[in-house]
């Protein structure tokens, strides 16, 4: 079983390598601060415990980066993180920081930490890249992905409790893996013209009442029906198929996700305006379906709040 790094935030994930730095090098590893060029570097001096190995360790100045995503599904060959031929990858923008630590004297060994996955044939030439660009000895470079940190969590899962990791402290962060499927499917049908006799939406309550429970101000309102009402009635019957079984509860599940963290990070947002465009920013961002699919992500979002399934009901509030 994976841990799902992609729901930490970046601080939490870094706090989780420092300790698996500490557990690989000694209790000596620095954590994560900013350096002077804005990058954020974990720093070990000595010889480690135990990394590669307990009987040839890594020794002198060790520099661990860790570089998180919220994406499902990366890795580190694709090209926004380690194309050669573009100038604004990860690798290509840490290869200028890393140069000037070797020529300052201020690193001797060099190990990234990402949740992507690393193919076998992939981290031999990101490595080989990296020291022939930085001047760092190829024997001191080293990748770790998803692989190497499930394994590591495996052997000690008491590094989680020591990286003092609680989902209620971290960000709003939902899964986009059923509110995906349930796109795919239905995007043929809410892409297509959409028949008068479909058109006409009653309210289960009031639009107006809804918004006001859930502090969703009025021209960001107007603006969501503007773009999303004439989904409603279509999304609905689809939902309504018997046929589309497996997709209601897809959607079913998704929505049970989506409000528990809702409510549980309620306090962190002032309006439904904020919460509902972070929804769409974040799936956009994890997710390479949500993203081909944006427009179709803001109607089934939408469709969500109006239908009450997500968001603060105005009867509810009432009792």
């Amino acid at each position: 079983m994976r841990y799902p790094y992609e729901d930490l935030d970046d601080s939490r994930f870094e706090d989780l390598v420092v300790e698996v730095m500490r557990k690989l090098f000694g209790e000596g590893v620095e954590s994560f601060a900013p350096g002077k060029d804005g990058g954020r570097d974990a720093r070990f001096r000595g010889t480690a415990e135990r990394f590669p190995s307990t009987t040839d360790p890594w020794r002198g100045v060790t520099i661990g980066q860790a570089k998180h995503t919220s994406g499902i599904n990366l890795h580190f060959s694709d090209n926004n993180f380690s194309g050669e031929d573009n100038a604004s990858s990860v690798i290509s923008k840490e290869i200028p920081r890393i140069k000037k630590l070797v020529e300052a004297g201020e690193i001797d060994n060099y190990i990234l930490f990402s949740n992507r996955r690393l193919g076998g044939s992939t981290a031999p030439s990101i490595e080989a890249r990296l020291a022939s660009a930085t001047g760092l000895a190829r024997e001191s470079i080293r990748l770790a992905g998803v692989e190497f940190l499930d394994r590591i969590l495996r052997r000690y899962p008491e590094l989680i409790r020591l990286a003092e990791i609680d989902p209620i402290d971290g960000p709003l962060l939902v899964s986009s893996y059923e509110i995906a499927e349930v796109i795919l499917t239905i995007s043929t049908q809410l892409s297509a013209p959409i028949p008068v006799e479909d058109a006409p939406v009653v309210d289960r309550v009031s639009f107006d009442r809804k918004n006001e429970t859930n502090a969703m101000s009025t021209e960001f309102a107007a603006l969501l029906e503007e773009k999303y009402l004439s989904y409603t009635a279509k999304i609905e019957k689809f939902l309504a198929d018997p046929a589309n079984h497996d997709a209601l509860q897809l959607y079913q599940s998704a929505v049970d996700d989506f409000q528990r963290k809702i409510v549980a990070k309620k306090r962190e947002y002032q309006s439904f305006d904020d919460v509902f465009n972070y929804l769409v920013d974040f799936l956009v961002k994890r997710d390479a379906v949500l993203s081909r699919n944006r427009p179709l992500l803001g109607a089934m979002i939408f469709y969500m709040y109006w239908h009450c399934d997500i968001g603060e009901s105005p009867d509810a509030a009432a009792e």
